[in-house]
């Protein structure tokens, strides 16, 4: 029974912060999970010694994340759309595969040419270097 109210009470929360689950978020949850993941695995081959502080701001910034795109949708419901949590999960969903990209590079894994062709044509949009 408790389980029932448990993910009955998950269900409502994730409802009315978010709209529901969506496919977008769940890429977004994933693409996080994998950059944190990579982010320290990359740190140990580098030799640098894991601390339990930059761990936790690495992760209060993926719960912040997660509070600007719940932001995000209660400007939606009081404007009647859905672009601005979207454009929030887009935002943020680059720079996690950016991320990824460069943890990848910091362990010598290899990436698809043509992956890092987009990932170098984001970057150079971001910062205004683009032509």
């Amino acid at each position: 029974m408790e389980k029932s109210i448990a993910s009955t009470f998950f269900v409502a929360l994730t409802a009315y912060a978010f709209g529901g689950w969506t496919g977008l978020l769940g890429f977004l949850a994933l693409a996080s999970g994998i950059d944190y993941v990579t982010g320290v695995l990359a740190s140990v081959k580098e030799g640098q010694k894991l601390s339990s502080s930059v761990g936790y701001w690495g992760l209060m910034k993926k719960a912040l994340m997660f509070t600007a795109i719940m932001l995000a949708h209660q400007l939606d419901v009081s404007q009647g759309t859905t672009i601005i949590m979207q454009g929030a999960i887009y935002s943020f969903l680059v720079n996690e595969l950016i991320s990824i990209s460069e943890n990848y590079g910091r362990l010598g894994l290899p990436l698809p040419k043509p992956l890092q062709d987009a990932i170098t044509l984001i970057k150079s949009k971001i910062s205004g270097t683009a032509k």
